[in-house]
C-alpha cells in the first residue's frame, strides 16, 4: 500500500495539528487529569490514522479488457438507469453510479482506455452524493473517452463533505484503461454514462472495486 500525492499536504498538516494539540495537552491538561490527556490522545490518534487511511492506494491485480468497462470508483453502486444527457451527448445514456463513501479508497481510474475528448470542470452545490439531483448541480468534473466507436462519460461529484476534485485529464490525451483518472478528498460520488443497451455487470447495491470489477461488457 502505498499514500496518495493527493493526500501529503493534508497528512503533514493534520500530524502538526496532532503533535501541537498533544503537547497542549501534555503542559496543561496532564497534571490536573491524566486520563482526559490520554484519551485525547487516542481519539486524535485515531483521526489521524482515518485521514491517512483515506489516501491510501492499496496493492490490486488490475482487470485489463479492450471489450469491457472497468469500475472507475471504489464505493456502492446506487443507480443503474435510463436518463437524458443534457451536457454532452444530448441523447439518452444509461447511468451507472457509484457511491463513495469517507472509507472507500478515493483514487479514480479511466474505465477504458482510449482518447480524452471532453474535459469540463463545473461549479455547483454541495447535496449529499446520493441525491439525484447532485448528477446535475453538484460540483462535478466530466471527463468523455473515446476508444473505437464508443464513447464513455465518467462525472466526479463532489459531495456535502467532498469539495476538492482533482482530474487529471486534458482533451486530446491518449489513457490507459485503469491509470489515474483524478480523485475526489472525503465521500463522494462517480457517474458513468453507457451507451444505451450496454450489458452492465453490477446490480444495486453492489460493493466495487476501481480498477477491478467489471462494470459493463461494451
Amino acid at each position: 500500500m502505498t499514500i496518495h500525492k493527493e493526500g501529503y499536504k493534508t497528512i503533514a498538516v493534520a500530524t502538526l495539528v496532532f503533535a501541537v494539540l498533544n503537547l497542549l495537552s501534555f503542559f496543561f491538561i496532564s497534571a490536573a487529569a491524566p486520563w482526559l490527556s490520554w484519551l485525547l490522545l487516542v481519539v486524535l490518534f485515531g483521526l489521524l490514522l482515518f485521514i491517512i487511511s483515506f489516501f491510501r492506494i492499496p496493492n490490486r491485480t488490475m482487470t485489463v479488457s479492450e471489450s469491457q468497462v472497468i469500475c472507475p470508483a471504489d464505493g456502492k453502486v446506487v443507480v443503474i438507469e435510463e436518463i437524458t444527457d443534457v451536457e454532452y451527448f444530448k441523447d439518452r445514456r444509461l447511468q451507472v453510479s457509484i457511491f463513495m463513501s469517507p472509507a472507500n479508497v478515493h483514487v479514480n481510474r479511466n474505465p477504458i482506455s482510449g482518447e480524452v475528448l471532453y474535459s469540463q470542470y463545473h461549479k455547483g452545490k454541495y447535496l449529499v452524493a446520493w441525491d439525484p439531483k447532485s448528477s446535475t448541480e453538484n460540483e462535478r468534473h466530466s471527463v468523455v473517452i473515446r476508444n473505437g466507436n464508443t464513447e464513455i462519460l465518467v462525472k466526479q461529484i463532489a459531495g456535502a463533505l467532498a469539495k476538492r476534485i482533482v482530474n487529471y485529464l486534458q482533451p486530446g490525451m491518449k489513457v490507459k484503461q485503469n491509470e489515474e483518472l483524478g480523485f475526489i478528498k472525503f465521500g463522494s460520488r462517480v457517474d458513468v454514462l453507457l451507451p444505451v443497451g450496454t450489458q452492465v455487470d453490477v446490480s444495486l447495491n453492489e460493493h466495487v472495486k476501481g480498477g477491478v470489477t467489471v462494470l459493463a461488457t461494451l
